[in-house]
Formats: structure tokens, C-alpha cells, sequence
């Protein structure tokens, strides 16, 4: 779940405060005092001063035609099932995803990369010897889509206002910074008090740039479906709200030329459709209403793509190689009810769950166990701790209990027999309750000791999850938990999951390549933890995990980082407030065959809306010329 990072870096999962007071010295290979056209947390850059266009971007390809898709992940208060308002920057309603795709920032980062951005609507920017100010030069040639200038009271206003006023996953990130000087009209500084993480700039220069005329005449944070004034590649078309709307394309976008931008968004229309129920959607597909989509349903993917089009080549079905970045999926319990505190009680819950036998009868094969919400990235651990790992954790147990087992192989959770009712992984379920203080009670169901059984209801959003999750529940019931499955629709569920409202949900989402402390504090830390709007979904506030997510912000070197994020993982697996499901390696594909695209693919992000194009010649073999 990631969206277009050369305009929204920090719209990924890594916004939120940094660890109070890391030291700099990771960042000191990006030099201080003098005009820098990019950063990058370790200070290696690939792109020279002036570069053209990024190597996965493509200049020379055709413009037009309407890119028609639901989108495979979203950010903040937007919503893929329905929508009520334009304003994707605050908490309250629900956006469209692609919102973004409206608005500029002083940075973008490249897909290539793993934690490289370039200079954008600032030209340049100045590090301080400190390391505590940021000074943008922004570019003259910059303007908002009425054809005015934006100039640094724009920056200025939009950094106090987001701070103020935006979205946690928004706000949270700009904590430590203490002033935004104007010091010109298009010179602007931003400085901190010295509590930030050495690499939050990275993602706080990412922060969207909204025009300080507009935002006085219209309320920041009003729920409203009144386009707002901006300065990106798009701009919102025509709309009906919770059916459809259309971003086009601006055809005298301001930076189209600059090599952050060129070579990129070629469709002149971007439509995305709104779908409460899955099947719905994937009728759309099937029809040619849309013609993108990504699927993430096995059995669909097994059994549903052998409609015409696929079977005489108009739709091909294709996997392309899932990114270099770590993914999550996972579960977790809210641990603000107070009968998921125990951790014997979420290990029982988790025991309940046969992978193996839904993998074989539900999802046909095509998944496979994830022990890690860092999976498929070196930040998984693996058997005993190293060397590095052993030593940061014994700096770490001088002022911090380690959980039992940290010193053994990494944490794997246990494989069932596959038969659906493992007696073992059930046994172990009910002595792990048993131990927690649930004994039987009347009608089958586990009691306290105050006489109140053990309710759990598993928050939902679609019904597809039902048949997948329907077993799961049986089993936690057979064992004495009261379980249930609550379907809600999408507004209701993001205003459930918003505001922790939820005894058990599951969230996936997809890691910046190199994790930041703010990024990790956003979901693992402390400070998110009963601020609502955040993915801290259980609660986690665990001083150790603060403690780890302070020493990867503290690394030096990308080793160093790598070892923290290992650490963290090991200590994740064991205390168990998120519970990983299961993983693909790849992005399972359908497409009518009118597109043209680059190969291979980008590393680290695939905003196929921003690199795909229309292939006139194939379009008008299919008559969607």
C-alpha cells in the first residue's frame, strides 16, 4: 500500500515524530553549508546534479488516453470503496486515493533508490552545520494551476497549517520543528529543536505544498467536494462522489520538464471507480469499464480469470516481481480492551488460526506464512542472533528487560497438520488460556473471573473475507472464545479502525524501503500509540521497542540499520501485539491489452498510473482507441 513517491514521500507509512534526541551522525555524509540538489539517509545518491529523467521513466512516450483502475493502497482518510470529500490532508471523511497526484513538494524521491530524494519545487537545499535547519531555494518557475506563483509564504503556510491542523500520520512528523522562516519570497528554512531523527527531513520535505490564498478564503480541515487549488500534474475532473471520479492530466504542468517529473504520468485522464463489494469491481474489469487491476483474491486469481478476454488475448493475466521493500500483513488485538493485554491470550488467539489448511483449500497455494511484518526484506531475522544483533542487545538489557527467547532462533510460528482442527496447536490454545485465567464456563464459553466471557469480534470491511475468516472464528469458538465476524461498511469501518473502535482487525501495508525511527514510531512507538488516526492499532507502548526504533535512527551506516531493524523484528515476533498472516512474492496482474510500459520495473515503488502508458496500435485493435 503505497502511493506516488515522487510526490508524497512521507505519505507513506513512515510519518509520525521521531525519537527525541538521536544524533546526526548518520546524516553526516550529505555535506552541511552548501547547495545540494538531493539527499539520501547513508548519502549515496545515484542521480548527478541536472539529471534529465530517471532511468525507469519514459520521455519519449505517448500521451492520452484514460487509465481505468481501483487502486491497490491508499493513505490517511482515503477510502478505495467509497468517498464524501476532496480533502485528503485531515482526519474526518472520506478521500479518493490519487489525491496526491494534485500536489507538489520540495521533494521527490526515486524508485531506484532506496531512500534517495531529489530536489522538486525547491531547486536546491542548504544544511546547516548544526544539522537542525533546512534552508529551500524554491524554483521561479513554479506555479499553482491558476497560473500564480508559489513562493515561500505558500511553504511556510502549509508546513504551520499541516502541523496544526492535518492528519496524524501528517502533523505528527513535524513535531520537533520549531520555526519556518521566510527569507526571502522564495527562500524559506526550516528549523528544528534538535529532538528529530537524523533522517526525518527525508520525509518531512515530502509533506504536500498547499496554497496559503486558497486556504484562506476555504476552511483547511472542512469536508468538502470543492477541487482545491494546486500545482501537480493533475487536477480533479469530472466526479460523482462514492461512483467515480477523474483526475486530468495538466497539459502545461509547471515542472513537466525537470527530471523529477519527465517522462512520467501519460495518461490524460485517471479514473478510478468505487466498489463496495469485490465482485462488483472485478465485473467492471471483466466488461472493459476498467482495465487495470490487481487482484488480490486466490481463488479469483485460480478459478474467475477464464472469461473470453483472457481466453483470445485481450486481457492478459501477468505477475510482475513484488518490490525490494518490507510488506506487512497482520492482525493485531486492541489492547485497550483490557482482555487482549495478556500475551498468552493474543498466542492462544494466533494458534487458532490453520494457515496451512486455508492456504491448500482456500487460497489455492499461491500464499505463503509470514513470521515478520518486515517480510520479504533483509530486516527479517533469521535463526540466532549475530554478532552486531547480540551486541546491540546487550546494550539494550542494561536498561531494558529482553523478552524470554531472544537469544534463540527467530520466532516462526507453528505449522498445523493441515487438517483444519490441529488437536496439538488446540490444546496448546486452551492451556495458554487456561493460564491466563479463562476457565470454562456455561454454554461452551471461557469466564474470568468476574464471570465475563472472552468476546471477540473480528472487524471486517468486505464480504469476501468471510468465507476466509468463517473457519478462523470457528476454531476460536471451539476452544471457549465468544468470536464473531462484524461486516461494516468502508465508512464505517475507517471510522471504527480511526478511532481503535474495533476488538480485532488486519492491516497491510507496505514499509519505506529504508525505515526511518518516525516511520517505525507511526505504527511500533509509544508516542502513536492513543493518538487516533494512527496505525498504532493494538497500543503498542513498549519501552524497548522506543529504545530500538531510537538506535536505527542512530545508525551510521546501513549495516547498523539493518542490525536494529533485525532486532526489532526478533522482539515484534516474541511480544506478539501484531500478528503476521501470510505473504506474496509477487503482484498477481490483469490488464486489457492497450498499454505500453517500460522494463524491468522499478525496485522500490510502481505507480503503474505514472509510468504506463496507452499503446495506441494495440488500443485500436481492441476499438478502445
Amino acid at each position: 500500500m503505497i502511493i506516488d513517491r515522487r510526490r508524497f514521500l512521507a505519505m507513506s507509512s513512515a510519518a509520525i515524530a521521531g525519537a527525541a534526541g538521536l544524533p546526526k551522525l548518520s546524516y553526516a555524509q550529505n555535506p552541511s553549508g552548501k547547495p545540494l540538489h538531493g539527499l539520501s539517509a547513508f548519502g549515496d545518491l545515484k542521480y548527478p546534479q541536472g539529471f534529465s529523467h530517471f532511468d525507469y521513466a519514459s520521455p519519449d512516450a505517448p500521451i492520452g488516453g484514460t487509465f481505468a483502475f481501483q487502486p491497490a493502497y491508499w493513505y490517511f482518510n482515503q477510502n478505495v470503496q467509497t468517498f464524501n470529500t476532496l480533502n485528503s490532508f485531515v482526519r474526518k471523511g472520506d478521500a479518493p486515493p490519487r489525491m496526491e497526484m494534485c500536489f507538489d513538494a520540495l521533494v521527490v524521491s526515486s524508485h531506484d533508490e532506496p531512500d534517495a530524494v531529489y530536489c522538486h519545487l525547491a531547486e536546491s537545499v542548504v544544511i546547516s552545520a548544526d544539522r537542525n535547519s533546512f534552508t529551500f531555494k524554491i524554483r521561479d518557475i513554479a506555479h499553482w494551476h491558476d497560473g500564480s506563483p508559489i513562493t515561500a509564504e505558500d511553504v511556510a503556510f502549509s508546513f504551520k497549517t499541516i502541523k496544526e491542523q492535518g492528519h496524524p500520520e501528517l502533523s505528527l512528523p513535524l513535531a520537533p520543528l520549531k520555526e519556518v522562516r521566510v527569507d526571502d519570497p522564495m527562500t524559506i528554512t526550516l528549523v528544528f529543536d534538535g529532538t528529530q531523527a537524523a533522517q526525518d527531513i527525508l520525509s518531512i520535505a515530502g509533506l504536500p505544498i498547499i496554497s496559503k490564498a486558497w486556504y484562506t478564503d476555504n476552511v483547511f480541515d472542512a469536508s468538502t467536494l470543492t477541487p482545491p487549488l494546486a500545482s501537480g500534474s493533475y487536477k480533479v475532473g469530472r466526479m460523482n462522489p462514492g461512483v467515480y471520479i477523474e483526475y486530468e492530466r495538466v497539459d502545461d504542468y509547471w515542472a513537466k520538464e525537470l527530471g523529477t517529473a519527465k517522462g512520467f504520468n501519460h495518461f490524460q485522464t485517471i479514473r478510478i471507480d468505487f466498489f463496495k463489494e469485490r465482485q462488483a469491481g472485478f465485473e467492471a474489469f471483466k466488461k472493459g469499464a476498467t482495465t487495470f487491476r490487481q487482484e488480490f483474491s486466490a481463488k479469483s486469481w485460480a478459478t474467475e480469470y477464464d472469461f473470453p478476454a483472457i481466453q483470445d488475448g485481450r486481457v492478459i493475466k501477468a505477475h510482475f516481481d513484488a518490490e525490494k521493500r518490507p510488506r506487512m500483513q497482520a492482525w493485531c488485538l486492541n489492547m485497550r480492551r483490557e482482555r487482549f493485554k495478556d500475551k498468552r491470550v493474543r498466542d492462544a488467539i494466533a494458534q487458532c488460526f490453520d494457515f496451512e489448511w486455508t492456504n491448500r483449500n482456500l487460497f489455492y497455494g499461491l500464499y505463503e506464512r509470514s513470521h515478520s511484518i518486515f517480510a520479504g526484506s533483509s530486516y527479517e531475522a533469521a535463526g540466532t542472533p549475530d554478532a552486531a544483533e547480540t551486541d546491540l542487545l546487550k546494550k539494550l538489557s542494561v536498561d531494558h528487560e529482553l523478552p524470554k527467547g531472544i537469544y534463540d532462533d527467530a520466532y516462526r510460528q507453528p505449522a498445523s497438520d493441515g487438517s483444519g482442527r490441529d488437536r496439538n496447536k488446540l490444546r496448546g490454545a486452551s492451556k495458554l488460556l487456561a493460564d491466563a485465567g479463562w476457565k470454562p464456563g456455561d454454554k461452551g464459553f471461557l469466564r474470568n473471573t468476574k464471570g465475563e466471557t472472552l468476546d471477540l469480534e473480528f472487524l471486517i470491511s468486505a464480504s469476501v473475507f468471510e468465507r476466509i475468516y468463517g473457519p478462523f472464528v470457528e476454531t476460536m469458538r471451539a476452544v471457549g472464545i465468544n468470536a464473531s465476524l462484524r461486516l461494516v461498511d468502508p465508512a464505517q469501518y475507517q471510522a471504527r479502525t480511526s478511532s481503535f473502535d474495533f476488538d480485532m482487525a488486519g492491516l497491510a501495508l507496505g514499509w519505506s524501503p529504508t525505515p526511518t525511527a518516525s516511520g517505525l514510531d507511526a505504527i511500533l512507538g509509544s508516542k502513536s500509540a492513543e493518538i487516533e488516526g494512527t496505525r498504532n492499532w493494538p497500543a503498542l507502548a513498549n519501552p524497548l521497542v522506543d529504545a530500538i526504533i531510537y538506535e536505527i535512527g542512530a545508525a551510521e551506516t546501513r549495516e547498523r540499520h539493518e542490525t536494529g531493524m533485525r532486532v526489532l523484528d526478533r522482539v515484534l515476533r516474541l511480544t506478539r501485539e501484531w500478528i503476521p498472516n501470510w505473504r506474496s512474492a509477487n503482484h498477481r496482474v490483469a490488464y486489457w491489452d492497450i498499454f505500453g510500459f517500460k522494463e524491468p520495473k522499478p525496485d522500490y515503488f510502481w505507480p503503474v498510473e505514472a509510468l504506463w502508458w496507452i499503446d495506441k496500435e494495440k488500443a485500436d485493435k481492441l476499438g478502445k482507441g
